[in-house]
């Protein structure tokens, strides 16, 4: 099975982090690709930002379809263009977010989710809302880190996303996080230890979910 991974952003050093979590998260029968959507914004940071993201990703899921991949995954926790995806393929597309919501709900928990900046919060509620799984979710907490700040300055900004775990641990009553940016797809692991409890990257999740409706057909 062939699943493409398309970062929706310019950063190509994102679309690497993405295909490093991808490739480690994937079943052997499943080859991954990941590209990045060079006529996009170099960071999606609120509606905009993503309304200006969607037609060069709506081009690169064209040029996948004719390569044959078998899924595609968009690598945006905002969902970019998630129906408009969908609607130019016949595969299945998935959005990192709507698996990590879904993930983190198949745990039987409530869970927050720890995004970048506070302008993202909003379009993630929505995308909560319309899965149904606002429910379980008592929160959306932006850590003030902007999303390029993951690539250029990666220390300071773990720790911000830490720190805002930490709160939400002590405030939400919750038994996981879902880590709210492609960017972060490297840190679920460290923070999960630090934190004792399950941090989910929706990378990583959507190569599973990928992995079972592309069997379904």
């Amino acid at each position: 099975m062939r699943v493409l991974f398309i970062n929706p952003n310019s950063t190509a050093s994102m679309t690497e982090k993405i295909a490093i979590a991808a490739a480690a998260a994937a079943a052997p029968d499943v080859a991954v690709t990941a590209r990045t959507s060079l006529g996009g914004p170099p960071a999606i940071q609120g509606r905009e930002d993503g309304e200006a993201a969607i037609p060069p990703l709506l081009e690169e899921i064209g040029r996948g379809s004719a390569e044959g991949f078998d899924v595609f995954v968009i690598a945006c926790f905002d969902d970019t263009g998630l129906a408009a995806a969908r609607a130019r393929t016949p595969r299945p597309v998935l959005g990192i977010g709507q698996s990590a919501f879904h993930a983190a709900a198949m745990r039987g928990t409530r869970f927050s989710v720890v995004t970048t900046l506070a302008v993202s919060v909003p379009v993630i509620e929505e995308n909560l809302l319309a899965t149904g799984l606002d429910r379980v979710c008592p929160r959306v907490r932006a850590s003030g880190v902007p999303v390029l700040a993951l690539e250029t300055d990666p220390g300071p900004s773990e720790q911000a996303v830490s720190g805002e775990i930490g709160r939400a641990v002590a405030e939400d009553d919750i038994g996981a996080v879902v880590l709210g940016c492609a960017g972060m797809a490297d840190l679920a692991a460290r923070l999960s230890t630090q934190h004792g409890l399950p941090v989910i990257d929706g990378v990583a999740a959507a190569c599973g979910f990928a992995r079972t409706l592309g069997r379904l057909g």
